[in-house]
């Protein structure tokens, strides 16, 4: 079993440690931390106490140069540096796990892309659902035709405070990427409108986002995006419209039935073998879909956020093995940040927008 040297970057105060990727580390046993870089010295010091790790760096440039690394962590929330940290990683020959969102702009996309291809390095992130055993029992659902041919897509953000155009950022990847996985593809076109207070965003409703994000605006976002073979996407967020449960998940319609798929690794997806879309006409009702199958309890043990990351390292380690692509690849978190920009470039334009996009930079920023 080859030991994988790993090095931490974290960011106290500025997106701190994402969601735990910084310990997920800890329980594999092919894995040695061996340093923590961090600029706020208190948080630096309780990173390496959480890893065990023997170094801390103020600068995780320094980190890299010194510690002949085989994969970096990207851990911020924050997505700001992002770019930063992963030009830095490929450039001294690392293969890398991060927190998402990706990038900020397609620009960034651009050159990271470039970069990890050109020294053919892998890249996974904690989009956790990607690498979620139930996600693999659903798409098997649909290849054996147990909702028919897929028509429709729908999506949801949580729609809490940062309804609109934060939780596109910060939610609404999880959905597009749950889209592209279904779809089969990338989508070749969008169509969007986005208005802050009822009225379409303008120049002057472009804000700087949350967590880095960059230029902002809106609170209620409606988007359709198209994708090959006739299949439609939809993906909408309003701010301080969500419910209790909450709404954000995806839902496969199909010519037979019905799947919804809610965000997370190893949560249970549901079907409704139901042709109406309606248990109160058919009769029928919704049955839980686990790892196991249809109407199966689960067996698994491993169902919260440290599992998805274990999972996603997992596949990060046997791509680099193996040289294959991991289940969430650098391009497929391209095309994710591309749906993101497509919604803005619509509504931008007022028309819909072909995919890929030739406006590679935010496209709030041209207004």
């Amino acid at each position: 079993m080859t030991t994988y040297r790993v090095g931490i970057i974290g960011r106290t105060g500025k997106g701190n440690y994402g969601h735990g990727v910084d310990v997920a580390f800890k329980k594999l046993p092919n894995v040695k931390i061996v340093a923590v870089a961090d600029e706020n010295a208190a948080g630096r010091t309780a990173a390496q106490d959480r890893t065990g790790a023997a170094k801390g760096y103020a600068r995780y440039r320094d980190m890299l140069a010194r510690e002949k690394l085989d994969i970096v962590a990207i851990c911020p929330r924050w997505i700001d540096q992002h770019h930063d940290m992963l030009m830095a990683a490929a450039e001294f020959g690392c293969h890398i796990y991060m927190e998402k969102p990706f990038c900020r702009t397609l620009q960034e996309c651009d050159e990271v892309v470039n970069q990890l291809e050109m020294r053919h390095l892998k890249l996974g992130i904690a989009h956790v659902t990607q690498y979620s055993p139930v996600l693999d029992v659903v798409l098997s659902l649909i290849e054996s035709d147990e909702i028919g041919e897929i028509l429709e897509l729908r999506g949801r953000g949580k729609e809490d405070h940062r309804g609109g155009g934060e939780d596109l950022w910060v939610l609404g990847s999880h959905i597009f990427a749950l889209m592209r996985s279904f779809a089969g593809g990338h989508p070749t076109s969008c169509s969007a409108t986005v208005t802050q207070a009822g009225h379409a965003v303008t120049r002057d409703d472009v804000k700087e986002g949350a967590e880095g994000i960059g230029p902002l605006a809106g609170d209620n976002i409606q988007a359709r995006f198209t994708f090959p073979g006739g299949v439609f996407g939809h993906f909408a967020s309003r701010r301080s419209m969500g419910g209790k449960p909450s709404r954000f998940a995806l839902q496969v319609f199909g010519s037979k039935g019905v799947i919804e798929m809610v965000s997370g690794y190893l949560k249970p997806a549901y079907i409704l073998r139901d042709s109406s879309w309606s248990p109160r006409r058919s009769g029928k009702s919704w049955e839980a879909i686990t790892s196991a199958g249809i109407g199966k309890p689960e067996t698994r043990s491993d169902g919260n956020y440290e599992g998805g990351h274990i999972a996603a390292i997992t596949d990060l380690m046997k791509s680099i093995e193996q040289q294959q692509v991991t289940r969430c690849s650098a391009e497929d978190c391209r095309g994710i940040v591309e749906m993101t920009a497509a919604i803005f470039e619509s509504h931008r334009l007022d028309r819909p927008v072909d995919m890929p996009l030739k406006t590679r930079v935010n496209p709030l920023t041209l207004l």
